[in-house]
C-alpha cells in the first residue's frame, strides 16, 4: 500500500525562492561552500647541471622560518653573532658560485631581512661592491616584494645566493683576476666577516667577469631559506 506526502505549499515557496536568492548571488553562495584553497611557494627544480651540495656547517633550516619580524625573535642579526661561510658551490647556466650561509651563533634569536653587503677582494687588494641581483639563473631565484623576514633561533641558518658570469662578454677574451676573498656584512650590520671566496664545486674562485659594458657580474640575493633555494 503506497503512502502518500502531502507537502505544505510554503514549504515549497520557500525552497523556490531560496534556489532564486543563489541564482542573483552565485558569488556569494559559492564562497560559502567552496573550500579555501591552500597556497604553497613554488621551488625551482636545477636542472642536471645543479650546483654540487656542500654541507652545511652548522644549523638546519627548520630553525630558521621566513615571517614577520616579531618581539620573539629578537633584534637584527649582527655580525658578530653569526658564523658565515660560503656552502653549495659550483656552476650552472653560465654563473659560478654558492650561498652564504649565516648561522646563529649566539644564544638569542635574530632576524635578517634584505642584501647582506658584500665586497669582493682579488689578491692584489682590488675591492669591488657586488651588486644587488634581481634574478639569479644559479639558484633559480628572483627578488620578489617586499623581500621575506627570517628569524634564527640559535643555531639556525639563513641563506644568500653569491654569484657571477663565468665567461667573458663582448669582445674581451678572458675575465680579470678572480676573487679570493669576500667581505661579508648581513643586513642592517655595520661588522663584517671576511672568508675565502674558494668554490670548490667549481674548480675555482668566484669569477671577476664583467658584463659587455665594464660592469662587474657578482652580485648577491636577498636573504632568505635553504627550503627555498635548490639544495
Amino acid at each position: 500500500m503506497r503512502s502518500h506526502v502531502v507537502r505544505d505549499p510554503r514549504t515549497i515557496a520557500f525552497g523556490v525562492l531560496t534556489i532564486a536568492a543563489c541564482g542573483l548571488a552565485t558569488a556569494g553562495c559559492a564562497s560559502q561552500n567552496a573550500p579555501a584553497a591552500a597556497s604553497s611557494p613554488s621551488t625551482a627544480s636545477p636542472s642536471a647541471a645543479s650546483p654540487s651540495a656542500g654541507t652545511p656547517t652548522a644549523g638546519t633550516p627548520s630553525a630558521a622560518s621566513p615571517s614577520a619580524g616579531s618581539p620573539s625573535a629578537g633584534s637584527s642579526c649582527a655580525a658578530g653573532q653569526l658564523k658565515i661561510s660560503l656552502t653549495h658551490t659550483g656552476a650552472l647556466a653560465g654563473q659560478a658560485g654558492g650561498y652564504l650561509e649565516f648561522t646563529n651563533a649566539g644564544s638569542t634569536p635574530c632576524r635578517m631581512s634584505g642584501w647582506p653587503a658584500v665586497t669582493g677582494l682579488t689578491a692584489a687588494g682590488q675591492a669591488t661592491s657586488l651588486r644587488h641581483m634581481q634574478s639569479s639563473m644559479f639558484g633559480a631565484w628572483h627578488y620578489s616584494s617586499p623581500p621575506p623576514t627570517v628569524n634564527l633561533r640559535p643555531g639556525g641558518s639563513a641563506y644568500a645566493i653569491v654569484a657571477a658570469d663565468d665567461k667573458p662578454a663582448g669582445s674581451s677574451t678572458s675575465c680579470p683576476a678572480p676573487y679570493t676573498r669576500l667581505r661579508v656584512s648581513p643586513p642592517g650590520s655595520s661588522g663584517s666577516v671576511t672568508i675565502s671566496a674558494r668554490l670548490p664545486g667549481a674548480n675555482s674562485y668566484l669569477p671577476a667577469c664583467t658584463a659587455a659594458d665594464g660592469s662587474a657580474t657578482a652580485g648577491t640575493s636577498t636573504v632568505t631559506t635553504l627550503s627555498q633555494l635548490p639544495h
